[in-house]
This record gives structure tokens, C-alpha cells and sequence, in this order.
């Protein structure tokens, strides 16, 4: 009998059937090269690791003011739809689910990454402090964002829906919402980065909404149960960390709740950092505040034992695994039978742009 009866469980999710409940995390890998278009190398990465019950995509840009990350891939035109064709196939020829995570980097972007060198787009022109960006160029120092106009906001909400409409072309079976890790949804949610006086500042209210004009526009091309977000309530990145934080993410919570999403996908562990501006938000804290039934899932520095812990407790429903991922691509099978996870691999390799640190890892031999 398995240890982990409750994360090896199979489970439904908006009507989808898992064949457990172990989500393989969103991870930013660098494998899509300078045309950001996905390849038969990504579709070998997801293919060893689509024993999971779900799988999500690493952050993919909506748009190319969007981009922020060398070498990540995109879904703004026909050619990276294509290649994602290629994953998704190899995700469901293993029977495995797979959503694409949608992403605007907001401020966390840089002028290098634009042809025309302009400036990275923010709620308020602010600053990350104290953290480099990796750029085309190296490592360089942060800049001061651009305040986006009001009226330039409906286009980005756009944005995200012909981003959700590729996805749905390229046969994904749902779409995970980045708004989590000081990206621009959550530049939008969080006090700290969002000092704007429109309609989408000041209160916590105002500073929603545009997450929630997303979630509305996304919803007329896929239903609600094949919508997910992810959100950071604890998180440090990307110079994040607001002193309303308990407030802010309640009421984001409990108005998400509203929509009957397939999920909620929080980053409730610490291992990624902790603004320490008061006690850490819980599951058990989102679980409180949902009334439509909408799954829970957990992320952060969880292991086996930590996610059977939090299932069985009636407080997760899903657990998302990242980091041991990486070189355990046979994950669930280790954790079935009790084999022991290979060590972590050399973060160096971790974004190189090859097979090496990323689909050449072998599965357990015994």
C-alpha cells in the first residue's frame, strides 16, 4: 500500500479526470531559442514527465511587450502555435492534461529585450530594487518602468485572450493565469507596485480589476472550469511584498471564487522567499474564503509527505512539484514505489538551451 494514498489518488477536476493528484509545476526551462517558438525538445521534457496528473506549461508571453526572460517561449503568433501542437500532442498521447500558463512580465522586463528599446510597462512607474534582470545583454540593472495609460489597458486584457485563443488552436486543455511572483497581474494587485489614481488603483477593489477583466475576457474562449490562476500571497520576487498583503489577497480569493474556476494555484510555501511583513497566508486561510468548490493546489517546497499531510487535510486538493521535477521526471513513479529522488541538478545547466540539465535525466533503475 502506497504512503501517499491521497496524492496518488486519481481526481476530478472540472469534470477532467487526473489519474493523480501531482501537477508538474510551472517552469521557466530557456529551451524555445531567440524565436520563442516551442520545439521537439520541449515536447521530449513533457513527454518524460506526463505521469502527472496535470501538467503546466512553463510561463509562456502573450504579446512581445510581454517578454522578459531569454529564450522563453511565446503564443503570439502562428509559428509558436505550431510548435506547441507538437507538446501538446506528447502531453496527451501519455494521457496527460496540460494548461498553458499565460504571462506578461510587467517591470520585471527590460528595454534590451525590444527592438525599439522602449521601456518595460508597469501599473506605476517603480522600480524593482536590488535584483538584476537577465537580458539578451547580460545581467543589467533593473529600470524604471512606464506608467501605463488607462486606455492602454483594454488592449493588454486583449492580449490575453487572442493569447488564449492561440492556446485553445494548440490544443491545450486549459490556460493558467500568471498573476504571481511580482509580474504584472500581480504589479496590479499588490499596493507595493500599483500607485495608479484611475479605476484600476487605490483600493483593493480597483486593483483587482483588471485580473479580473482577464479572468471575464479568457472565459469567452475557454469555460471557467478550464481557467486556473496563480498568485503569490507570501512572495518576496521580483522585489514584491505588500503590507496589506492579508487583505489584498482575501478579497482576490473570494472574488476569483466567483467565477468557478477549474483552480487556484497559490505559492503558500516559503522556499521562494517571504516578505516576513507578518504571518504567512495558508491554504487553510483560501480555503475559508471559496464557496464554489474550486480546487486548491499547493506549491513551494513541498515534499512527499507535506502534500499527502496538506490533501488529507482537507486543504489542499492538488500539490504542483517543481524543482524536484527537474531530475526526477519520473516523480510519481518514485513516489509510488518509494524510490529515492536523484539529486538536484547543477542550476548552472538549468537554462542552458539544450538537452543537457533538462531532458536527459533517466528515470529510477534500481
Amino acid at each position: 500500500m502506497t504512503k501517499s494514498p491521497n496524492l496518488l489518488s486519481e481526481y476530478d477536476l472540472s469534470g477532467k479526470k487526473l489519474k493523480n493528484r501531482v501537477v508538474l509545476a510551472p517552469l521557466t526551462r530557456a529551451r524555445s531559442g531567440e524565436s520563442r517558438v516551442p520545439n521537439a525538445l520541449m515536447a521530449a521534457y513533457y513527454s518524460q514527465r506526463a505521469s502527472a496528473g496535470l501538467i503546466i506549461t512553463e510561463a509562456t508571453a502573450i504579446s512581445k511587450q510581454g517578454i522578459g526572460w531569454v529564450n522563453s517561449p511565446g503564443i503570439f503568433n502562428d509559428e509558436q502555435v505550431e510548435g506547441w501542437q507538437q507538446v501538446v500532442s506528447a502531453a496527451h498521447a501519455k494521457e496527460a492534461p496540460i494548461y498553458l500558463q499565460l504571462w506578461h512580465t510587467g517591470r520585471a522586463s527590460h528595454s534590451s529585450f525590444f527592438e525599439d528599446g522602449s521601456l518595460p510597462v508597469a501599473p506605476s512607474a517603480i522600480k524593482i530594487e536590488g535584483e538584476p534582470r537577465h537580458t539578451p545583454k547580460g545581467k543589467l540593472d533593473s529600470e524604471v518602468p512606464r506608467a501605463l495609460e488607462t486606455d492602454e489597458i483594454p488592449g493588454i486584457v486583449g492580449d490575453y485572450k487572442a493569447a488564449a485563443k492561440r492556446a485553445k488552436d494548440a490544443g491545450f486543455d486549459g490556460v493558467e493565469i500568471h498573476s504571481a511572483n511580482g509580474y504584472l497581474l500581480d504589479q496590479f494587485l499588490q499596493s507595493k507596485t500599483n500607485q495608479r489614481e484611475d479605476r484600476y488603483g487605490g483600493s483593493i477593489e480597483n486593483r483587482y480589476r483588471v485580473l479580473d477583466e482577464v479572468v471575464t475576457a479568457i472565459n469567452e474562449i475557454y469555460p471557467s472550469s478550464s481557467i486556473g490562476v496563480r498568485l503569490s500571497p507570501n512572495g518576496v520576487f521580483n522585489g514584491m511584498g505588500s503590507k496589506d498583503y492579508r487583505e489584498t489577497f482575501l478579497h482576490v480569493v473570494s472574488e476569483l471564487d466567483k467565477h468557478n474556476l477549474a483552480y487556484l494555484h497559490f505559492l503558500d510555501g516559503l522556499a521562494f522567499g517571504f516578505h516576513e511583513l507578518g504571518e504567512p497566508m495558508t491554504l487553510k486561510d483560501f480555503r475559508e474564503v471559496t464557496k464554489s468548490g474550486v480546487a486548491l493546489m499547493g506549491n513551494c517546497g513541498y515534499t512527499q509527505e507535506s502534500a499527502e499531510e496538506a490533501i488529507s487535510a482537507g486543504h489542499a486538493d492538488l500539490i504542483s512539484f517543481g524543482r524536484p521535477y527537474i531530475s526526477n521526471p519520473d516523480l510519481v513513479e518514485r513516489f509510488q514505489h518509494g524510490y529515492p529522488l536523484a539529486e538536484d541538478a547543477d542550476m548552472e545547466v538549468w537554462y542552458s538551451h539544450d538537452e543537457k540539465g533538462y531532458a536527459d535525466f533517466s528515470s529510477y533503475k534500481g
